[in-house]
């Protein structure tokens, strides 16, 4: 699980870094402008962002670890792809911080 973590910071954030080092901006108009040029990139964009929506209305509901509005921020600061191996291994170890 770690390792899904440390490849969902480091490979998303390569082409982030790219985008933005190139003049890419953050802004919400630009963003979407550039993420959703053709229907396929639409189509990648809105499913991403539904499963991370998805992802943290879990977390929230399910409450199995501390903080878990900490995982919504991660996940739409960060990426989903960081957010969610960090959650799984957090809600594994739980039970067992819980039990010491």
């Amino acid at each position: 699980m770690w390792g899904l973590a440390i490849l969902g910071l480091v490979l998303p954030w390569t082409f982030n870094l790219q985008y933005l080092l190139a003049g890419g901006s953050l802004m919400p108009e630009a963003f979407w402008r550039n993420a959703t040029p053709t229907v396929l990139t639409t189509a990648i964009t809105l499913d991403v962002y539904l499963a991370a929506f998805s992802f943290s209305v879990w977390v929230v509901a399910e409450r199995q670890v501390k903080r878990p509005w900490g995982f919504v921020l991660l996940c739409f600061a960060v990426g989903l792809s960081l957010a969610l191996p960090l959650y799984l291994l957090c809600r594994q170890w739980a039970p067992q911080t819980a039990a010491q």
